[in-house]
């Protein structure tokens, strides 16, 4: 079958390929999802909801608890033996820092404590559905997007660490 010219590769050598887990039907979660595929123009971020099978099987690999979808998780380099997991607010700098210029600049409070950093996170995810509400269903992706989220396409195999 053959791929859209907008639709990155999977496996591209050289160029890193990166997991965002995300709480598929909240509305802040579904605005940064669209936030980073509009500025992700080497596509190397790939999605999955955290309530999807690929989702929990990847989540609870790492240590995490699948049920929990309060969370962001980044899974670094997802596709080689050197995937590397990232939670809440060390995620969210992570992605902002692998989006580039103007992003980059957020990833100055990572200089801040961890804790610090966790706790506004977490009010911010308590309080997620109130602000920016909750959808009925997980995102849709759009076609030439589709290929990015890997709970809408027929599996590819095994991720690292299988």
């Amino acid at each position: 079958m053959a791929r859209a010219p907008s639709q990155p590769p999977l496996h591209t050598e050289g160029r890193p390929r990166h997991l965002l887990l995300f709480d598929g039907v909240c509305g802040l979660c579904a605005w940064l999802v669209q936030f980073v595929l509009t500025r992700d123009a080497e596509g190397i971020f790939h999605f999955a909801a955290l309530s999807s099978p690929e989702g929990r099987t990847i989540v609870a690999r790492h240590g995490g608890d699948p049920d929990d979808v309060s969370t962001v998780y980044v899974v670094a380099n997802y596709l080689t033996p050197d995937a590397r997991p990232l939670v809440r607010s060390r995620a969210a700098l992570f992605v902002a820092g692998a989006l580039g210029w103007p992003w980059k600049a957020a990833t100055v409070v990572g200089a801040l404590p961890t804790a610090l950093l966790d706790r506004v996170y977490d009010f911010v995810a308590r309080n997620r559905y109130r602000v920016f509400g909750r959808r009925e269903q997980c995102l849709m992706p759009r076609p030439e997007w589709r290929d990015r989220f890997i709970d809408a396409r027929p599996p590819i195999g095994d991720f690292a660490g299988d």
